[in-house]
C-alpha cells in the first residue's frame, strides 16, 4: 500500500525510494512473513555451514560437503510451500 501511494506522490526521489524497496526487498519480507526465521537464526546457521567448511577443507567432492551441511540441519526445516 504505501508503495501504491508513493509512487502516486510524484515526488521523484519517494518514488525512486519506493522502487528500489519493492523491487529488492519484496521477496526477503514475504518470506520473513511465511518462514518466521529470525536473523539469530540464520546468523546460527551461516556460522554452523562456516565451521563445517573449516572442517571440511581438503575434502575433493563438493557433493559430499553439501550432504554434510544437509545432515548438519536436518529435520529443522518444514519443506518449501509449492504456489500455484
Amino acid at each position: 500500500e504505501w508503495v501504491r501511494l508513493a509512487m502516486s506522490s510524484g515526488v521523484e526521489e519517494i518514488m525512486k525510494f519506493a522502487k528500489s524497496q519493492n523491487d529488492h526487498y519484496r521477496d526477503g519480507i514475504t518470506n520473513a512473513g511465511i518462514y518466521h526465521i529470525r536473523t539469530s537464526v540464520l546468523e546460527g546457521i551461516n556460522n554452523k555451514i562456516k565451521v563445517l567448511k573449516r572442517v571440511a577443507y581438503g575434502y575433493r567432492d563438493l557433493d559430499y560437503f553439501f550432504l554434510r551441511i544437509r545432515s548438519a540441519f536436518r529435520g529443522k526445516f518444514t519443506p518449501i510451500p509449492t504456489i500455484g
